[in-house]
């Protein structure tokens, strides 16, 4: 902290106060710079200063394509330290509900369509291996280590069947738009003038479609009526104008869902164990239902959503 006040003595926050903020899933660190009623959010990389470098990059992709991305004010890249735009304290989570998310979705699939005009040029690729470096951690931290199972060899035959099928539909659909990553109710924050402002992107990458769609409508944290966000993805599908019929793009977007889903179930456990950052376990549960529920519509995972009922 105190080699952070002293850059913050350098600059013109100066005579900014700081107040803990945001909470993160990374080892990153967030405070809110306050003088009367102005603000800025001051983000502590300097425990992974690598991410420093790919937030600025990303930003400035996101800003040239108009997309609401926090404008950066002072930066120490040596150090790690960042002072942003401060977009508030509202986020997706804290006002979705049965009676708006549809209008507040669509405010967010239009920001959606504009990332995917952001230059993808120098992200890295969301190729098949990726895809599978993520749904991996699924057997290694959620099976083997949270839930102390023994994978046998038919199960491990399972797991790969069901995974290739998996990435094959998504590489399936058309691919190379920007992908944020992680576009949940978590990273997306409601401004004072009713604008969307994205955070938490600086992991993007090249990839499918309907990835940032699918991370959106399929949230781990918050679920809706599945008819209507069949709805809301098609008329993503129709804005964008891709031409496959409704069929092909529900199960792009469904298998799309599965793959983070999988991944997710990874992540929240690999949080807990290794990060002892706890709270994530009970996100495991919706997560698991989204993940079943998609699973037993398809022939191709069928055999998968079994397994996974076993195990409640």
């Amino acid at each position: 902290m105190n080699k952070l006040q002293e850059w913050l003595g350098e600059t013109s926050f100066k005579n900014y106060t700081i107040e803990s903020a945001l909470a993160d899933a990374s080892f990153r660190k967030y405070y809110r710079l306050r003088n009367g009623d102005k603000t800025a959010i001051l983000m502590d990389s300097s425990s992974e200063k690598n991410s420093l470098k790919s937030f600025i990059h990303v930003t400035t992709k996101l800003i040239n394509a108009d997309v609401c991305a926090p404008k950066i004010f002072e930066q120490n890249q040596e150090d790690g330290f960042l002072i942003l735009e401060d977009f508030g304290t509202t986020h997706y989570l804290d006002i979705l509900n049965n009676q708006n998310y549809k209008a507040f979705y669509t405010k967010a699939i239009n920001t959606i369509l504009k990332m995917q005009k952001a230059d993808t040029s120098s992200l890295p690729l969301y190729d098949k291996d990726f895809l599978h470096f993520e749904m991996d951690l699924m057997q290694e931290w959620y099976l083997e280590k949270l839930l102390k199972l023994k994978i046998g060899e038919s199960q491990i035959k399972l797991l790969k069947k069901t995974l290739d099928s998996i990435s094959s539909v998504v590489l399936e659909q058309p691919q190379g738009v920007f992908v944020h990553r992680d576009f949940h109710s978590r990273n997306i924050m409601l401004k004072s003038d009713k604008k969307i402002g994205i955070i938490d992107y600086q992991d993007a990458m090249s990839g499918a479609v309907t990835y940032d769609l699918a991370s959106l409508l399929k949230d781990c944290y918050v679920a809706y009526d599945r008819k209507e966000i069949k709805k809301l993805a098609l008329e993503f599908r129709d804005k964008k104008g891709i031409k496959v019929d409704d069929e092909t793009f529900i199960k792009w977007f469904d298998f799309m869902g599965m793959q983070r889903h999988i991944k997710v179930l990874g992540v929240f456990s690999r949080l807990s164990i290794r990060d002892k950052k706890n709270g994530y376990l009970k996100n495991i549960p919706l997560t698991l239902k989204y993940l079943i529920d998609t699973a037993q519509r398809y022939e191709q995972t069928k055999e998968f959503a079994s397994f996974l009922n076993s195990l409640k």
